[in-house]
């Protein structure tokens, strides 16, 4: 029996990787992958290992918005200093979803590392480079693949910076505290 054809921003995720020589394995899910939170929960995986796809735009010489794509791990925020100061764009900031889709050519919730509309520059949280392997959305909100970060750079074309804002050690122990805490889910809901 021939296999069902991937729908067709899946298949331009896949084909990118095929063109460096990356075969994929990516895992498509009846619910909803949209957050890292969903994400994680998907894969059994640390939140830490969700790669999420953040659009943001610099104005072009033209005033046009050239996209700037981060990939972050999962439970960190961009810091708009910082990627302004690595992307060397003063004025930086978020895309809205239509600007998203028609950068990249995928929705908010589904916009992978690679395999865009058109090029664009990606900068890469060093953080993610913790874990043996990630995950990444592949071109749908319900689908997934993993990869070792190194690939993920390497398939990405990413530049490797630290643009995300720093986490205080004690924020860090008081969300610690709150997962291992019994009542945590009551406390959260």
């Amino acid at each position: 029996m021939p296999e069902t054809p991937l729908p067709a921003p899946i298949q331009r995720v896949v084909d990118a990787a095929a063109r460096k020589g990356v075969t994929l394995d990516v895992r498509v899910f009846t619910e909803s992958t949209h957050t890292a939170e969903d994400a994680a929960r998907a894969v059994e995986a640390e939140l830490g290992q969700i790669v999420k796809s953040l659009v943001f735009v610099a104005p072009a010489a033209d005033g046009s918005p050239e996209p700037v794509i981060c990939l972050v791990s999962g439970p960190n925020r961009v810091d708009l200093a910082r990627l302004a100061a690595v992307a060397g764009e003063p004025d930086v900031r978020r895309a809205n979803a239509n600007e998203a889709r028609e950068l990249t050519g995928f929705t908010i919730g589904g916009i992978p590392p690679f395999g865009h509309a058109r090029p664009v520059r990606v900068i890469m949280d060093p953080d993610l480079g913790r874990f043996p392997v990630v995950w990444a959305a592949a071109g749908t909100p319900t689908a997934v693949f993993p990869v070792p970060p190194a690939t993920l750079r390497m398939l990405s074309n990413a530049h490797v910076a630290p643009i995300c804002e720093q986490r205080r050690p004690a924020d860090v122990l008081a969300e610690q505290s709150l997962e291992a805490s019994p009542d945590a889910g009551a406390a959260r809901a």
